[in-house]
């Protein structure tokens, strides 16, 4: 806690293009949220190096991310915006809960076997113990929440069983975060194959909306969605490329699946993607307007940096030094 509200941490990775599935499952969310707990929404871009990255191109994309978390709504003064690696508690941290964690959890994770098969070049120790620098990033900040989806769902479990291990070991030190079960954001599916969700790493460039895309570009891409055979407009798992089309826009406009499917009545998927297509460019275009203000304004989001960094270091050196005091390293000399 912190004050009389609940903490709330979350974190997207600095690596790829958000997608229209990150806004509408995600980011809207957090704007909701904030007026119910401190948040803590991270660039996580500690996580992004498992991958070989390109320098300038990741510190380009850790700001952009951060720009379009404030362009997205969150307020930069309600709610603690900042890089990961901006604070080193983070990564200390990771390294004490490492010595709490058993290899036997670790080879569990079914994330790590799927993002080794990927890069099965650069199977590194980080990729491996990537969720305990995820524990460290939610127990650093004593959160009592993390809103997490059913891939990360695992990770969360392995964050609890460790902060239990370690309370249980020198008393309590860490709060046990709970899962967020809240209004879920909409699930927002890939526009080439409707069975799997919408990535930013998606490797066919017509799968995904991404936040800058042009009005032109979502249009097309739209256009090109996967529909089928069955020529009707119903809100039915059976036909899962419509369905996610009518998901989107319902998500975009506000309406419920019964309404846009009454207002498709009678018309074709040409139609139906039109709609959809110019729905989301409606919904982007205040988001890029924003965006672009907020990137020709250096010194404001400098002073958010700085600041957001400040603030986060100083609730993370309070957990970290009483992690330190508990596990037995000498006291700092002021």
């Amino acid at each position: 806690m912190i004050g009389d509200k609940k903490v709330l941490f979350s974190g997207m990775q600095a690596t790829g293009n958000l997608t229209l599935g990150n806004y509408l499952g995600a980011l809207q969310n957090w704007v909701k949220l904030s007026d119910e707990y401190e948040c803590f929404y991270s660039v996580v871009d500690l996580h992004s190096i498992t991958v070989r990255q390109d320098p300038a191109e990741l510190r380009k994309r850790a700001r952009m991310l951060l720009t379009l978390y404030i362009a997205a709504g969150l307020d930069p003064e309600k709610n603690c915006i900042y890089y990961q690696s901006h604070v080193s508690g983070h990564a200390e941290l990771a390294w004490i809960l490492n010595c709490f964690t058993y290899m036997g959890e670790l080879n569990r994770m079914t994330q790590f076997k799927d993002k080794a098969a990927k890069h099965a070049d650069n199977i590194n120790a980080g990729l491996f113990t990537y969720p305990v620098l995820m524990a460290a990033d939610i127990l650093l900040y004593q959160a009592d929440v993390v809103p997490v989806g059913i891939d990360q769902m695992q990770h969360l479990e392995i964050t609890r069983d460790i902060a239990q291990r370690f309370n249980g070991i020198y008393g309590d030190v860490f709060t046990i975060p709970e899962a967020y079960v809240g209004k879920s954001g909409a699930k927002i599916m890939s526009l080439q194959n409707p069975e799997k969700k919408m990535s930013k790493s998606d490797e066919n460039p017509n799968a995904s909306i991404y936040l800058m895309d042009d009005p032109d570009t979502i249009i097309r891409k739209f256009k090109r969605a996967v529909t089928d055979s069955m020529a009707q407009i119903v809100y039915s798992n059976e036909q899962p490329g419509v369905k996610n089309l009518l998901d989107i826009y319902c998500a975009c406009t506000g309406k419920t699946p019964d309404e846009a499917v009454r207002e498709f009545d009678g018309k074709g998927y040409g139609d139906l993607k039109l709609a959809v297509g110019e729905s989301v460019v409606s919904v982007l275009r205040p988001l890029q307007e924003r965006y672009a203000d907020l990137s020709k304004d250096k010194a404001y989001i400098d002073g958010i940096i700085k600041e957001n960094a400040e603030k986060a270091n100083y609730y993370a050196t309070k957990t970290l030094r009483k992690v330190q005091k508990k596990v037995g390293f000498p006291e700092r000399i002021r």
